[in-house]
């Protein structure tokens, strides 16, 4: 090793212990180790333990690596050279070092004003900004998020990124909703509420809409339970009711949510808010058995015959059919609407959102919806869809 290696070896090593390090890059590689290109190191922070995280650049690929700074700096030593990398440059918030290859053997060290004075966050676990924070929400704590600090399970991560996923996904459309004095919100099928808790919180204390929330759930002993929470948690206007969809009466709905409702309950769910006029109507559909059992029954020969002969595709396409009908109807009663992609986990098997957001003074052009809609049923093979009934448009 030349003498000005070792130097630059151990200006590294200095660099780290006095906490000047900002990172390290070496080029100009002559090793043997194909397609090779670059290394760059820069430290980082893992569970509270300082590693040097080496990233090394082939031709068509990277691969991270990441050592304690002993293991990175027996790595180095066998790293620069005139068989390995010819050319490193380190940099640190008092000076910048370039070692160059020279010739026979030898290498120039250059010392040069510092390019980067202030240290970098050495976070590798990057902390996400979440529209409902974990810490601080009681909520959380009883409905087994959180621990009793504020800090997510390891079990509930997945409920609470969907929580946060849904929130993000309808947050825009939670903004335009009209101003109102109180905004009247409807959970259909809350089951244990966790989505149920974190609208009524971003809408009250994100956004600061004044809302009242009802949960809606045929379980009598988890309503029993969301009651208790939201009582602990001092949400005044939130409450849970045992019913049905079909059963629940409320002619005063601004927003009405069902999440997951079984087959027609989705179409139950969606008449009841085109009933009350709803400024916004979101639902997560799941099962779609009604119209695949008539596309089953009636295997109408169509262009997509070739795939709906297997029942997977013959599922899928259901799915499509089903959901695609309920969207032209909400555009029918002067909804726009849009198709997201949700989330799906062990909690949530249909990962398809379908929003509709009431138009001012709509003008669909209902004629052309209609005839949408009957050439849909008469192409799949369908005698009609539940929605359809519910509203009285069938053969209109």
């Amino acid at each position: 090793m030349t003498e000005n290696i070792n130097q630059f070896l151990q200006a590294t090593k200095k660099s780290l212990q006095n906490n000047s390090f900002v990172k390290l890059n070496l080029s100009n590689y002559k090793g043997k180790e194909e397609n090779l290109l670059r290394i760059y190191a820069k430290r980082i922070l893992i569970k509270k333990e300082e590693k040097l995280s080496f990233t090394y650049h082939y031709k068509t690929r990277d691969i991270q690596k990441n050592y304690s700074q002993l293991e990175a700096f027996v790595l180095l030593e066998s790293l620069i050279g005139e068989e390995g990398f010819r050319f490193a440059a380190l940099f640190t918030t008092s000076f910048d070092l370039d070692l160059d290859y020279i010739k026979g053997g030898n290498f120039s060290l250059k010392k040069k004003t510092a390019s980067i004075t202030s240290l970098p966050s050495a976070s590798h676990d990057k902390q996400k900004n979440r529209i409902i924070e974990a810490k601080g929400r009681h909520y959380l704590q009883e409905l087994k998020i959180t621990d009793e600090n504020g800090n997510v399970l390891k079990n509930a991560q997945d409920k609470y990124k969907q929580i946060n996923h849904f929130l993000e996904i309808v947050s825009s459309l939670l903004k335009e909703l009209p101003q109102r004095d109180v905004t009247k919100v409807v959970d259909m099928g809350a089951g244990k509420g966790y989505l149920t808790f974190a609208l009524y919180d971003y809408l009250n204390n994100v956004l600061h809409k004044s809302a009242h929330v009802t949960g809606v759930e045929l379980r009598k002993e988890l309503v029993e339970q969301c009651n208790i929470i939201a009582k602990n948690s001092k949400f005044e206007h939130l409450h849970f009711e045992e019913g049905s969809i079909t059963n629940y009466i409320n002619t005063s709905i601004n927003v009405l949510m069902a999440l997951h409702a079984c087959d027609t309950a989705t179409d139950d769910a969606i008449f009841k808010g085109i009933s009350c006029n709803a400024d916004l109507i979101v639902t997560a559909p799941c099962c779609h058995k009604q119209i695949r059992r008539q596309m089953e029954q009636h295997k109408t020969e169509n262009e997509v015959s070739v795939l709906t002969r297997h029942g997977i595709f013959m599922e899928r396409q259901a799915e499509m059919v089903t959901d695609g009908i309920r969207a032209l109807i909400l555009e029918y009663y002067g909804y726009s609407t849009k198709v997201f992609e949700f989330i799906s986990d062990a909690h949530t098997p249909k990962n398809v959102l379908i929003v509709g957001l009431k138009k001012q003074n709509s003008t669909s052009d209902k004629e052309a919806i209609l005839k949408k809609i009957k050439e849909t049923k008469t192409y799949f093979g369908i005698d009609y869809h539940h929605l359809e009934k519910l509203c009285g448009i069938l053969n209109s």
